[in-house]
């Protein structure tokens, strides 16, 4: 059994909660981890393997990522035990939102993650009655619906564009782990930047092509049939797990963690991995890449259009008014292609991998944050 004492360091968490309730079976956790910059913020997930561990390990993600855009607010994510296709799913997400009541939202804004969808963030509000207890919500209620937009997808093409356009790998071929809603959106900008993807994956199969997908008809077919339509494709089928590994210049991790270890890192042929993903390279791995001179983007940096968008979500909770779409956009584009050039020329500067330099930007405005806090005890 985990120690929750032994996850503690010098930047948090501040606070883990742990709530369940007998009657719907719920289990979950709400992890704050530094709130220096501002109150905690980050996504939920439901997933019946979801662990403290698991959630933590976010949450301190979600610090570093907020400090990276140099946006104020503070890491925390929230997790709840449970299948997202249970005929339960609203009982059970309604008493996780009810144990939570002390802290949402004057110390936590559920957002969405893995399992969650905009309905969900409705059921939220709905259940507290405070239109600021959620983001993520549906257009209709005044939300900004950020995965409908394909916001997190977006900001990854453009740093992936960003990132090739310093190597000389523009418009090359790239293999994508994911179409879901990252992987899809990031497959839908990087076409009209006139990338050739060659590989695709869902949880019902993968494909490639080595001469280039279709993007446009596969986004079609998965409008119309969800993760089920790379079964319309047999002859383009791929071993599942093989998506990333196959012939092409970038590779984009963006479904799962820990996908690339050590002991696969060298069959990436890429030049450049855009980590769309939270936390798909394990420490290791990026020692492997950075020795066979690969290029990679860290998750925080890369999928941080997530934290933009949500950002304008956040201070749009009580207005009657929504933020423009094309202004999310922008900002997005901008903010994450500065962060691309400077995370990149960092790791350059210290001679160390692209994550421990993103890290050690993030962290040094964090540690400003709490020096204002007050003069620290030695930890």
């Amino acid at each position: 059994m985990t120690n929750l004492f032994d996850m503690m360091d010098e930047w948090g968490p501040e606070k883990i909660v742990t709530v369940s309730d007998s009657k719907t079976g719920m289990k979950g956790v709400l992890v704050i981890d530094n709130t220096a910059r501002g109150m905690g913020k980050g996504g939920t997930r439901m997933q019946p393997n979801v662990s403290v561990d698991e959630i933590t390990r976010l949450a301190r993600v979600m610090t570093w990522k907020w400090a990276g855009v140099d946006l104020f607010f503070g890491g925390a994510k929230a997790g709840i035990r449970a299948d997202p296709h249970s005929p339960h799913k609203e009982a059970i997400l309604r008493s996780f939102v009810r144990a939570l009541s002390n802290e949402v939202p004057s110390e936590y804004v559920f957002g969405l993650d893995m399992g969650l969808t905009e309905n969900d963030a409705a059921i939220i509000i709905n259940e507290l009655g405070d239109r600021g207890a959620a983001v993520g919500t549906p257009y209709d209620l005044g939300g900004v619906p950020y995965d409908q937009l394909g916001i997190t997808g977006y900001g990854v093409a453009e740093v992936t564009d960003e990132a090739a356009g310093t190597m000389g790998l523009q418009g090359q071929r790239v293999a994508i782990q994911g179409f879901g809603a990252v992987g899809h959106a990031t497959a839908a900008r990087l076409h009209e930047l006139n990338y050739s993807i060659v590989s695709l994956s869902t949880a019902e199969g993968a494909l490639y092509d080595p001469s280039g997908l279709d993007v446009p008809a596969l986004l079609a077919l998965r409008a119309r049939l969800g993760d089920s339509f790379v079964k319309e494709l047999p002859q383009l089928a791929l071993p599942v797990g093989q998506e990333l590994f196959v012939d092409a210049e970038i590779a984009i991790p963006a479904a799962l963690q820990d996908v690339i270890t050590e002991d696969n890192a060298g069959n990436i042929s890429a030049k450049l991995v855009v980590e769309g993903a939270n936390l798909p390279t394990n420490a290791a791995a990026q020692e492997v890449l950075r020795a066979s001179s690969i290029t990679v983007i860290p998750d925080f940096v890369a999928n941080a259009g997530g934290v933009v968008s949500a950002a304008f979500a956040m201070e749009a909770r009580y207005s009657p008014f929504r933020p423009e779409t094309e202004q999310i956009y922008s900002a997005v584009s901008s903010k994450l292609r500065a962060n691309t050039i400077t995370v990149l020329a960092e790791a350059q500067k210290l001679d160390s991998t692209t994550h421990h330099a993103a890290r050690t930007l993030s962290q040094d405005r964090v540690r400003r944050a709490m020096a204002y806090r007050g003069k620290p005890l030695p930890y």
